[in-house]
């Protein structure tokens, strides 16, 4: 990335340029990222190429203006960090289903930060509802995070698991790997019957005060713990409601495809 694009980035997320890599400035850009690039998968249903290389990423980010799910988010926040000057490693993870029962390798994408001031955090800007900030990677007790309360816990393997709010949520390996190590993972989830992004529609971003959420036509807003949902019900509606809420501009409402 040039400097141009950096700071093409940082004014997309409302961030200043950091004067070095601490852990105060990842933390900040963390935070800042989350609130204002939504997770979302959109692509898959709108039958949309997923390019994981870091020039499309960024691209998607900053140009588009749009989201993303896992690889896409934390492969372009890397780039950013990178370019900035934090030392970085991608990570992959197997996320737990709600039966705790581990999905495929390479699942999930997740971020190793060592900053200049010898901080060492697992960064996640690509989970959804998760941490809003960094978490301290060696810290093996009780994080309070706003987004909840967790836990990084190693295994007898070396892996490591994360807990939210006592559910696990991923089981990471540590060794760095490449983007290109995710291509796999992402084709599973663009292409496969089993995979909840191709059952799914979702579009959903932190705010202030709470999350804002569009599951297909349902519009989902909280607000200082107050949960409001609103049932949309023409494609204008939801069209209006990508642009105001998520800042994503369509040309036609995404939906569902049909699995062979």
């Amino acid at each position: 990335m040039d400097t141009e694009q950096i700071d093409a980035y940082l004014r997309h997320i409302g961030a200043g340029r950091p004067a070095a890599p601490t852990t105060r400035a990842l933390h900040e850009l963390h935070l800042a990222h989350v609130r204002s690039v939504p997770f979302e998968n959109l692509s898959i249903h709108l039958g949309q190429d997923i390019e994981l290389t870091d020039k499309a990423l960024v691209s998607k980010v900053v140009d588009a203006r749009r989201g993303g799910f896992c690889y896409e988010l934390n492969g372009a926040f890397a780039a950013l960090l990178r370019a900035l000057g934090f030392d970085v490693a991608l990570l992959q993870a197997r996320v737990y289903d709600d039966a705790a029962e581990l999905g495929i390798p390479f699942d999930h994408l997740a971020l190793r930060v060592r900053t200049e001031d010898g901080g060492d955090w697992l960064a996640d800007v690509g989970f959804g509802a998760h941490s809003e900030l960094p978490l301290a990677y060696a810290d093996r007790g009780e994080q309070t995070d706003p987004g909840g309360t967790f836990r990084i816990t190693e295994t007898t393997d070396g892996d490591l698991d994360v807990v939210k709010d006592g559910k696990p949520q991923y089981l990471v390996d540590p060794r760095p790997r490449a983007l290109a190590d995710f291509k796999a993972g992402a084709w599973y989830h663009r292409t496969s019957p089993e995979s909840h992004f191709t059952r799914s529609l979702v579009c959903s971003r932190l705010t202030e005060n709470g999350r804002v959420t569009l599951s297909g036509r349902t519009l989902t807003t909280t607000v200082d713990g107050e949960r409001e949902t609103t049932e949309l019900t023409t494609e204008a509606e939801v069209l209006a409601a990508y642009d105001r809420h998520f800042g994503i501009a369509l040309e036609r409402e995404p939906h569902v495809r049909e699995n062979d």
